[in-house]
């Protein structure tokens, strides 16, 4: 399990909103083991971002492409500042 915390700006919530959709199907087209995510706003312009991942090695090469596609830049962008990024098993 992939565990991000980030803050973006109240003006810009909307517009990651709408990013994320295409952030999603470029995961599911290009990230092996991608399993799902869900998005959790939080108090104070912070978002809590989950991903499952089949394994640790799959987390580990999605980490390594980065942002190469489209709709995961676009996603990216509109992060302000990472607050943590944590790697954990789903039990």
């Amino acid at each position: 399990m992939e565990i991000t915390r980030f803050r973006v700006s109240p003006e810009r919530a909307a517009d990651l909103l709408a990013a994320r959709s295409g952030m999603i199907a470029d995961f599911q087209a290009d990230r092996d083991g991608f399993l799902g995510a869900r998005l959790i706003q939080l108090p104070g312009g912070e978002w809590l971002d989950l991903v499952e991942w089949r394994s640790p090695a799959d987390f580990a090469a999605s980490r390594a492409k980065g942002g190469n596609l489209p709709g995961i830049q676009a996603f990216f962008a509109l992060i302000d500042e990472l607050v943590s990024t944590e790697e954990g098993i789903l039990r």
